[in-house]
């Protein structure tokens, strides 16, 4: 078990060694993690596989005012062409404020994980499909798990 752990793991450094990412990416990642719907997303290549990834997400609604800051260091390994899948680790700050309850307002801390697939175009376009996973740390307003669905749209440069 021992060596087929370690044959594994040669073998995703091998395929992730063969990648090649763009240096900076730059859009709008849209999903719906419990009221954070659209985030302005950066994404900085950090080796030829390797990446992070910023995404500054806010919401305005009649309950509540909230933003958050999500950062996630990621792992890129190439399918086929243009075609590559991804995963990583973070976490992320936030605040929020209550429009019912004026006393009722915090800062916020998470951890996040992200594994998703994307497909990188001949002219300079992203496009991606993934999940993330956060686990909140708060009394109330984000203080358990939640499922970000999201498909990302950015510019590579």
């Amino acid at each position: 078990m021992k060596k087929l752990m370690i044959l594994g793991i040669l073998f995703l450094g091998y395929t992730a060694s063969a990648q090649q990412i763009s240096d900076n990416a730059i859009g709008l990642r849209i999903g719906g993690n419990d009221g954070f719907g659209t985030e302005i997303s950066y994404q900085r290549a950090l080796w030829d596989n390797n990446r992070l990834e910023l995404d500054l997400g806010w919401k305005d609604n009649d309950d509540y005012d909230a933003y958050k800051i999500t950062g996630l260091y990621q792992w890129v390994w190439n399918i086929d062409g243009g075609f590559n899948w991804y995963a990583g680790a973070g976490g992320g700050v936030g605040t929020w404020n209550s429009n019912r309850n004026l006393t009722n307002d915090g800062f916020y801390a998470f951890l996040a994980g992200d594994v998703g697939i994307e497909y990188n175009f001949d002219f300079p376009l992203q496009l991606s499909l993934d999940v993330r996973p956060e686990i909140g740390f708060d009394d109330g307003f984000n203080d358990d798990l939640g499922l970000d669905l999201a498909l990302g749209v950015r510019y590579q440069f």
